[in-house]
């Protein structure tokens, strides 16, 4: 209540650390073609009026204390994990990390229509990046606590510290209103061109997924914002999953009818060398003693086979 009652901005605040670098920074910048001196940094707040560094430089600086942690697990909870990772440095490294990091495990799903091969990546790149850059703006950097994204089987979810700004409904949100809690630190994105203006992210990931059947949702919490993008191709995995366990299973069906029984075996012997003993079958089925007279006494009963002699001297027959 405090905060929000004091006008005080953590992005605006002084940094308690002066012993900054910005090289991730400034390559940045460099690559973006805009300049990044001391002039520049005063206009974007990075320096204040005493020529000391705010909490905005800290977040731009090396020795950035913020992290976003990245975990990647199998199948849809949080039972098994595959990877995981913390990424820290410079809000500009943590960036770049952290997309190429996701872009890597972002799939792509191959389809031929025609004479047209059509890829499909399991998540659209403006989706993951807006929901990157979202994370990175709209976070309440006066939490300690990192942002977690985590990548399951069928979706990617983005965890922001900080809730929505007071009188900001999730509904608002999909209407593209937008209240920013670091409005330096977006001024900085903006001049990157990393962003073109407050509250247009939501909409270009809902564009992202235009007739899809899965869309990008939203939770809040009063600390926490999560925006959850689904896996366009998991429902395709889903139905080959399905098809190759009912392969298996028909083929392992199949196999079983293929594979000729115990009776269908003695009969086959018999048929071809005119009669069977007990030995042929211990032999033929590789069995015991009792088991074979089982079998044995099991095709009599059912007519399939035909007692002839006693004792030592006894064979079976088939009953044509």
């Amino acid at each position: 209540m405090i905060k929000e009652t004091d006008g005080d901005r953590f992005e605006a605040m002084r940094c308690l650390n002066q012993e900054l670098t910005f090289e991730a920074t400034k390559k940045e910048f460099a690559l973006r073609k805009v300049e990044f001196g001391p002039q520049q940094m005063r206009t974007l707040k990075l320096i204040d009026q005493d020529n000391l560094y705010s909490n905005l430089g800290l977040l731009l600086s090396d020795q950035c204390v913020h992290t976003i942690k990245v975990a990647v697990f199998q199948g849809t909870d949080q039972t098994i994990f595959k990877d995981r990772r913390e990424f820290a440095g410079s809000l500009m490294q943590q960036m770049n990390e952290v997309y190429d990091f996701i872009d890597f495990r972002n799939q792509t799903r191959a389809t031929i229509e025609k004479l047209y091969r059509i890829d499909v990546r399991d998540y659209p790149e403006i989706a993951v990046r807006e929901a990157l850059l979202n994370l990175l703006v709209h976070r309440d950097y006066s939490f300690s606590a990192s942002a977690l994204i985590s990548i399951y089987a069928d979706r990617i979810e983005f965890v922001s510290i900080g809730g929505l700004m007071p009188g900001i409904d999730p509904e608002d949100i999909m209407l593209g209103i937008s209240v920013c809690r670091n409005q330096d630190l977006a001024n900085v994105f903006y001049r990157l061109h990393l962003i073109e203006a407050y509250g247009t992210g939501m909409g270009k990931i809902m564009k992202a997924y235009e007739g899809m059947e899965e869309k990008p949702s939203i939770e809040t919490t009063k600390n926490a914002f999560k925006i959850i993008l689904p896996n366009i191709n998991a429902k395709y995995e889903n139905r080959k999953d399905s098809a190759l366990k009912a392969e298996s299973i028909t083929c392992s069906a199949a196999g079983a009818e293929k594979s000729p029984s115990k009776e269908e075996k003695v009969l086959e012997y018999a048929r071809s060398h005119g009669a069977i003993t007990r030995n042929d079958v211990i032999e033929l089925l590789e069995v015991s003693t009792s088991t074979a007279s089982r079998v044995i006494r099991k095709m009599v009963k059912g007519n399939l086979l035909k007692q002839n002699g006693k004792a030592r001297s006894t064979n079976y027959t088939v009953i044509k």
